[in-house]
């Protein structure tokens, strides 16, 4: 008999618009390939970029927040497995999970640590150093209540891993290093790839609803971009992302080649076309998509340490790592004109995917976890007394938040 998995969407799935919605359509091709039965609920609005999961076999449910609507959806589906997708999900639902389906195996998506991008981003504003008074923030109190009380905790970088552990002391068990999941690049595909010769111009994209991606673009359009312009005038900087608003669409400057040019339907053609990659983000946590896209399609990147962390392992990367703005101008200049260097760069790309982010080695992880997890769940829940703790405390606190929202709603 196939399992069932309930999936609780922060959003519905858009894997054109960003790496979140890409990681989330990995997860699910994963546990079909584990033939499971899957429901996808969510109660956020749909829009047009969102993937129609119907056409891939899976039932799709709206359900409404703090609303006991849910209790008996739940109960009635009765699934062996529920995944949150972000700690926000699991805050509302979990509780309610818990209580009417104790059985079933709870996993956390994390996506990335979003407490580290909060601390990280209020450094920035605050011009300070990151540190622990930056980390231990109030997202963070939540975020880790939240990995504590799920059975595991998927976690897309080995950098927050080592966070995690050595700073927040959570148990190695219910963590799960599960990186994007991608298909191995072929010589084929490689030779059928656009030369050096063939392309021109730079490119960056980024969901613009992502605020490291906005500032990004704004560094790069005051500070990077006037000292590339000055050494390269032919060349043009083409920024690509979906929600572009009317405050990125001003940074559009076709004098100076800065170019807002918004959703791209197809990655691929427009990252084949540009010769170098851009990620100059100052702050942020995850893993990064757009170098992700940029290595499938061969296209080397200039980025920052905050856009590397995590991507590389002990391999070369695809290109700089800088932070400095007139040492990242030179790296781009010399990656822009040295083929040999670029090719280089270009295969240190294919080596990264092929090695850190091989789908068919992190899923046998994976479904070795994910199997024995489920088939020893009460030991497993007993190695994680914390857990238990911080659910028996939210079964009250946040439960009774949720009954007193959905009684002044009536």
């Amino acid at each position: 008999m196939r399992k069932h998995l309930l999936i609780i969407g922060f959003v519905w799935p858009e894997p054109k618009s960003s790496a979140a919605g890409s990681r989330m359509m990995q997860l699910i091709h994963f546990f079909q390939s584990e033939n499971y039965e899957i429901t996808f609920a969510s109660s956020c609005a749909k829009t047009n970029n969102a993937v129609n999961l119907e056409d891939l076999g899976i039932k799709q449910e709206f359900i409404e927040l703090n609303d006991s609507s849910f209790n008996g959806f739940v109960k009635d589906l009765n699934p062996e497995v529920v995944m949150f997708d972000r700690f926000m999900t699991e805050e509302q639902f979990g509780w309610r999970v818990a209580q009417e389906c104790p059985d079933a195996l709870r996993i956390l998506d994390t996506e990335d640590l979003h407490s580290l991008r909060k601390g990280r981003h209020q450094a920035f504003k605050d011009k300070q150093p990151f540190s622990k008074a930056y980390l231990f923030n109030d997202i963070a109190k939540r975020e880790i209540a939240s990995i504590y009380r799920c059975d595991l905790s998927l976690m897309i970088s080995e950098a927050e891993i080592e966070i995690l552990t050595s700073e927040f002391k959570v148990p190695e068990h219910i963590l799960v290093y599960l990186p994007f999941l991608l298909d191995n690049i072929s010589v084929e595909q490689i030779q059928k790839l656009s030369k050096f010769e063939e392309r021109q111009d730079f490119i960056t994209i980024g969901n613009f609803l992502h605020e490291p991606n906005y500032n990004a673009v704004q560094f790069l359009k005051e500070t990077i971009w006037p000292l590339i312009k000055k050494q390269l005038p032919q060349a043009e900087m083409h920024v690509y992302g979906a929600y572009a608003s009317q405050k990125v669409n001003q940074l559009n400057n076709t004098k100076d080649g800065f170019l807002i040019n918004g959703f791209t339907e197809d990655v691929n053609l427009v990252m084949q076309k540009a010769k170098v990659c851009f990620a100059p983000l100052r702050f942020g946590a995850g893993l990064k998509g757009k170098l992700v896209d940029a290595m499938q399609n061969g296209t080397p990147c200039i980025m920052s340490s905050i856009a590397a962390e995590g991507m590389f392992g002990d391999l070369e990367p695809n290109g700089f790592i800088e932070d400095n703005p007139e040492q990242f101008t030179e790296k781009a200049v010399e990656l822009y004109q040295n083929k040999e260097l670029w090719k280089t760069k270009q295969q240190n790309g294919f080596e990264i995917i092929n090695t850190r982010f091989n789908a068919e080695f992190h899923q046998e992880t994976f479904s070795k976890v994910l199997n024995e997890a489920v088939e020893n769940l009460e030991q497993h829940r007993l190695n994680n007394f914390m857990g238990q703790m911080l659910q028996h405390h939210s079964m009250q606190s946040t439960k009774f938040m949720s009954k007193w929202i959905e009684e002044k709603n009536k």
